[in-house]
């Protein structure tokens, strides 16, 4: 079974779309998805510096986009048949969504446009951030955690946590690590997936409320528990309140292999989750599809799986 994955929010980097739009057809393609988040896509994913494409108003629109494009070229044809499922990280759900059938591109889009500009906002009230602590024991990280009033955001496997709350208490962390881990600070613009991202929940809401989600067409997995969603409504009430809940991807690649997983193909900017699939599901072949050049190999490996 090949299971599809969408990353998350810092998996962009300068100009990692300008590959694909060497091709008409992806060109145009980006253009109807810039049209529907209501920003210049194009110019972001070609021309925009490290700082701009960091904004999380930019970064969330690119990141799904970038994942359409990649979704489109793979599933083309009949390959769509042979996909066992589809998951995405943090932001990468909404991808997700629109490639299970339960938001349509130009739904999707909005939602994720609105996304961004509303964690944005919420980032901006209080200076917040988030570190990756990598190894130790997970309960003994815990403790400290809630001894120092800072929230688990990413249960990502293999050994690592992401964590987040006030920046000075970050650097507090830091300083003095749980036993056998280390911490490592993230370039992101506030405290996502905890508590500090309330405010951006009621606004996601009011967007929601405009759309129409249908059930998916193919197994999706949630970031909430790791547990497939059958009612396109109640994924959409979870992509809701994703923003201010821990995103557990350990849970979702615990389902994966589950399932029966035989292969991980990862959509663009890709690189991260299968990163995370080396070491949480050893063995399983990856597919990274960073440029078109990558996607002869994972449209092999659906095809073998066929």
């Amino acid at each position: 079974m090949i299971v599809v994955v969408a990353p998350g929010q810092g998996s962009q980097t300068p100009g990692f779309l300008s590959p694909w739009l060497t091709e008409p057809a992806f060109a145009d393609h980006l253009g109807t998805l810039s049209d529907a988040a209501g920003l210049d896509l194009v110019r972001h994913g070609t021309e925009s510096d490290a700082d701009t494409i960091r904004d999380t108003s930019v970064a969330q629109p690119l990141i799904v986009a970038a994942g359409l494009l990649t979704l489109n070229a793979l599933l083309d044809g009949d390959r769509a048949t042979s996909i066992g499922g589809i998951a995405g990280h943090s932001v990468g759900e909404i991808t997700a969504a629109s490639g299970a059938g339960v938001l349509t591109e130009a739904d999707a889009m909005r939602f994720v446009a609105e996304r961004g500009r509303a964690m944005a906002d919420a980032a901006s009230i209080v200076a917040t951030g988030m570190s990756a602590v990598v190894g130790g024991d997970e309960q003994l990280l815990l403790a400290r955690l809630a001894e120092l009033d800072l929230e688990p955001a990413n249960f990502n496997g293999g050994g690592q946590v992401v964590v987040a709350g006030a920046l000075d208490v970050l650097e507090q962390l830091k300083a003095e690590p749980p036993a056998g881990s280390r911490v490592i600070p993230l370039q992101v613009a506030g405290a996502f997936h905890t508590r500090y991202m309330r405010p951006a929940v009621e606004r996601l809401a009011a967007v929601a409320a405009t759309l129409t989600p249908a059930d998916p067409q193919l197994p999706l997995w949630t970031n909430r528990d790791g547990s497939t969603v059958t009612s396109g409504g109640a994924f959409l009430e979870l992509l809701v309140g994703q923003v201010s809940s821990p995103v557990r991807w350990d849970l979702c690649m615990a389902s994966f292999q589950e399932a029966g997983v035989s292969g991980i193909i990862e959509l663009a900017p890709a690189g991260a989750l299968v990163g995370l699939a080396k070491r949480g599901l050893k063995g399983v072949p990856t597919v990274a599809v960073k440029t078109p050049d990558d996607l002869p190999a994972a449209i092999e490996l659906i095809e073998q799986s066929a």
